[in-house]
């Protein structure tokens, strides 16, 4: 699959570009080997941040590939280890990801977006949820845009299919900067490597968090991280790096950060 998903390592980040002319949709097999790339990035303790974009400047993905579907590639099949694009049900996945849309991002690859923790967006990109016209449901989307924009835009865009551009979805918040297309990856790196410098402990404990408490009461998920219930918090406020935050600060240096 290296000629359809190419990844380049450099650092603590993993660059995973979608290269399925022309429109970057994904097939069965394409989405199993998301699923392992991004599997093995969640287990390589040398890689801190993964930045996932299309290969052309017109499509970041265009979803499942309702051609391959035509032809007997199974909507409900195995869509390997991550589900759908390899993001979607990964799990543990404690690291930061980032999406750079550098064009149409609709269906599914808007799925794979929403599974990402910032999106960086270029001027041209457009955004929908078009599986009302092919007569299927936006599954993941269905469950995730109503908690991430207002109620009614997100039903809009399900019941629809509607198009977005990018300073709508920015508007509803789905899209944290609108960038000209020549200044996307340089942009997406930037933060990247700005990640990469962080605490991977703290941010393995904000991802834990957020993703638990999304079904729990305020109070119930309050009880577990102080309790120490979450394994990643845990691990943190056992952790050197939690000494050397406080020592850093108590210096005024720059905490250096292992991981450990």
């Amino acid at each position: 699959m290296s000629d359809q998903i190419r990844t380049r390592r450099d650092g603590g980040v993993l660059e995973v570009v979608i290269d399925r002319p022309k429109a970057n949709a994904i097939d069965l097999a394409t989405s199993r080997a998301m699923g392992l790339i991004f599997r093995d990035f969640r287990d390589d303790p040398d890689l801190r941040v993964a930045i996932v974009t299309g290969a052309s400047e017109k499509f970041f993905c265009a979803g499942w590939d309702l051609k391959a579907a035509a032809s007997g590639d199974a909507v409900d099949g195995d869509y390997g280890v991550g589900g759908f694009g390899g993001l979607q049900e990964l799990r543990d996945l404690n690291k930061p990801v980032i999406s750079a849309i550098n064009g149409i991002c609709c269906g599914g690859g808007l799925e794979i977006a929403l599974a990402t923790d910032l999106i960086l967006a270029a001027e041209h990109a457009t955004f929908a949820l078009p599986e009302i016209r092919s007569g299927t449901v936006a599954d993941a989307a269905s469950i995730k845009l109503p908690k991430r924009i207002p109620y009614h835009i997100a039903m809009d865009m399900l019941l629809t299919g509607r198009w977005l551009d990018v300073h709508e979805a920015h508007r509803w918040g789905f899209v944290n900067e609108i960038l000209p297309a020549q200044r996307l990856m340089a942009r997406a790196w930037e933060l990247a490597r700005l990640l990469e410098s962080g605490p991977p402990l703290v941010y393995a404990a904000i991802k834990e968090i957020v993703r638990e408490a999304e079904g729990s009461t305020f109070q119930t998920a309050m009880n577990k991280i102080t309790k120490r219930q979450f394994a990643t918090v845990d691990r943190l406020y056992s952790s050197e790096d939690q000494l050397e935050g406080a020592r850093a600060f108590a210096e005024k240096r720059s905490p250096i950060w292992k991981g450990r």
